[in-house]
């Protein structure tokens, strides 16, 4: 047997396309050598028409080659061969191609130079996972009685969580890298927990690291183990958190404040999945799968040089990104009922909220999320004296409406000399007379979100699919102008 091949077996057929004719004659031969069949072709047309009409079990890339400027071969791939995966290796590395690319359905993504071990490792890898895959019955997708009771520990029916649970039931049964944002609060660690639960690595190990938990000096010993001696205090061998979730999934929660120095080596435990125990000269081997989490924006701290771009593409591959609690609408509700049967004494009477206590939850903005609304309802349950929960028994800063600030604070000064306006309430005219260039364009942006909310009843999702924009995208966006979703919603 030979990279997976019985005896007897056709090869495996890969086919590179990169329009450097030294690396793509090296590339061919070497894979050649290792089993595989490589068909070599210099741009993305000669590469698009091969794939048209052959079969192969692989598709190594260059992004920057004739034919391929706006990604046409990756975007044909994604279209006619979803099946058929596909490695992006270049040399040129761009955030913006790099996200468009992952969007696009690419497997892996590998930054030249690239040592011949650790491209052959992702080619046996890759293709191993594709044929697993291919072997996994192809189901329709769910309807949505299905989606809502398909993760329990996960409770929400809003339209966000449906997209949500879909794309969780989608990524689960794969072996992909996954990367789950969101704000702090919204429920980061159930949601990887749940991926892992619904894997075929459901029976190992789910490993939480928490970035942030363990001091620098001691992370790498947590990590990968140490052998006795290997440093003052080590008075016997220690297996890593790593090796301890060997079969199952590492979940790297808080991602965003590990320290450079650490990046560089969980990149490589990630790129090739072995890694050397502190003291020791031996690799060790796991089968592990990297799910991460953070409440940071990491395309931001990549472009400031404080996170590792390979390590962002490496374990970015699928991004899942979690909807703050104040988009969710009647989940509110379900999640503090659902608090309330958790969370009172086993004797207690208390069996639900009256009308001024559900509203005045309902109208919260909740910037702490879910974290928030459970510590909510658990004080609640504590002051409460009668069977329900009333609007007393909640904070003062939720009994209280929220104050709607109509004019962000980054525009006010702008407006103020701008003259009269035109437009709804809190809108900022187009053109702006005696501003200057940069002004204008911030009054036109600003009025261009205000029009989306506006239109979408202050719904981040539809509104940011209607702008072209992913939801980070136009949280962002909301966020530089001080506006809030909430106040547009009827």
């Amino acid at each position: 047997m030979k990279d997976g091949r019985i005896m007897g077996e056709k090869p495996q057929r890969i086919l590179v396309a990169d329009d450097e004719p030294l690396y793509l004659r090296t590339t061919g031969a070497l894979l050649g050598k290792a089993g595989y069949e490589c068909v070599c072709v210099p741009d993305a047309g000669a590469a698009i028409e091969r794939l048209h009409a052959e079969s192969f079990d692989l598709v190594l890339s260059d992004l920057n080659m004739p034919g391929n400027l706006k990604l046409e071969l990756l975007r044909d791939q994604s279209t006619h061969r979803p099946h058929v995966p596909i490695v992006v290796v270049t040399g040129v590395p761009t955030l913006p191609s790099a996200i468009e690319s992952i969007r696009l359905g690419i497997t892996d993504y590998l930054l030249k130079p690239v040592k011949f071990d650790d491209l052959l490792a992702c080619v046996r890898r890759v293709i191993a996972a594709s044929k697993a895959q291919s072997l996994l019955p192809v189901t329709p997708p769910r309807k949505r009685e299905e989606l809502e009771t398909l993760f329990p520990h996960i409770i929400g029916s809003s339209k966000p969580m449906l997209e949500l649970f879909e794309i969780i039931d989608r990524v689960a049964g794969t072996d992909t890298s996954v990367l789950i944002t969101g704000e702090s609060g919204t429920g980061k660690e159930v949601v990887a927990s749940t991926i892992h639960s619904h894997s075929h690595r459901k029976k190992g190990k789910f490993q939480v690291i928490d970035c942030t938990a363990v001091p620098e000096a001691l992370f790498e010993s947590m990590l990968f183990g140490h052998k006795k001696g290997s440093f003052t205090g080590a008075v016997g061998d220690a297996e890593g958190l790593l090796k301890q979730c060997d079969g199952g999934t590492a979940f790297f929660d808080e991602l965003g404040e590990l320290p450079a120095p650490l990046q560089a080596k969980l990149l490589r435990a990630v790129q090739e999945q072995t890694f050397t125990p502190v003291g020791s000269h031996t690799p060790v081997s796991v089968n592990t799968r990297f799910v991460c989490a953070t409440n940071r924006d990491l395309e931001l701290e990549v472009n400031a040089g404080r996170f590792r771009q390979d390590l962002f593409y490496r374990l970015g591959v699928i991004q899942v990104e979690l909807p703050p609690l104040r988009e969710r609408g009647n989940d509110v509700l379900q999640l503090a009922d659902a608090f309330l049967k958790m969370l009172r004494p086993e004797k207690s009477k208390i069996d639900g909220f009256t009308a001024e206590a559900t509203d005045s939850l309902m109208r919260y903005s909740w910037p702490g999320n879910i974290r928030e609304l459970r510590n909510v309802i658990e004080r609640a349950v504590a002051l409460a004296r009668g069977t329900t929960i009333t609007v007393t028994d909640l904070p003062e800063k939720i009994r209280q409406p929220q104050p709607v600030e109509s004019i962000p604070a980054s525009t006010k000064n702008t407006r103020a000399s701008a003259g009269p306006t035109t437009g709804p309430p809190g809108s900022l005219p187009v053109s702006l007379p005696g501003a200057s260039r940069e002004e204008a364009m911030e009054a036109a942006e600003y009025q261009y979100l205000v029009n989306l909310m506006q239109s979408h009843c202050g719904n981040v999702s539809e509104a940011a699919r209607h702008a072209d924009l992913s939801r980070q995208g136009m949280h962002k966006l909301l966020k530089k102008h001080d506006i809030q979703a909430a106040d547009f919603r009827v």
